[in-house]
């Protein structure tokens, strides 16, 4: 009697179960890397937008604002990026001739390595926390 076997035995299943699980193991954290880098640009754009608003504002006035407001002129309604991910504070020397920009993590966001980002007056930008997520600007 000639009989043929088919389908797959439980080894063979169990073997590709956890090859796929080493895969999914080793894919999860490097796409979660991703996402956090992706969300980063949503804090950069707002503090360049605001930086942007900033630099228009002392150009009419020969000073800097904390009024985020009237700074922008963006209508922003609050200090939130645009996606939420970070929330913008402003800091302007007593003077009023320098300021510095603060983005500062929210919600999914907190967990990321570069912490709060920042950007003041002649554009030096900086952030708070380690860069081993890539590079925080």
């Amino acid at each position: 009697m000639n009989r043929r076997n088919r389908g797959f035995t439980l080894i063979e299943l169990v073997i590709v179960v956890a090859i796929v699980a080493i895969l999914g193991a080793i894919a999860y954290p490097s796409y979660q890397n991703y996402l956090m880098r992706s969300r980063r640009a949503d804090g950069r754009e707002m503090l360049q937008r605001v930086a942007s608003a900033q630099e228009r504002f002392y150009t009419n006035r020969n000073t800097y604002t904390a009024d985020l407001l009237t700074a922008a002129g963006l209508n922003l309604g609050t200090n939130s990026s645009e996606a939420g991910y970070y929330t913008i504070g402003i800091a302007v020397a007593a003077d009023g001739q320098s300021y510095t920009l603060t983005a500062a993590p929210q919600g999914v966001q907190t967990s990321d390595r570069c912490a709060n980002l920042t950007i003041n007056n002649v554009g030096a930008r900086g952030y708070s926390g380690s860069s081993t997520n890539g590079s925080c600007w």
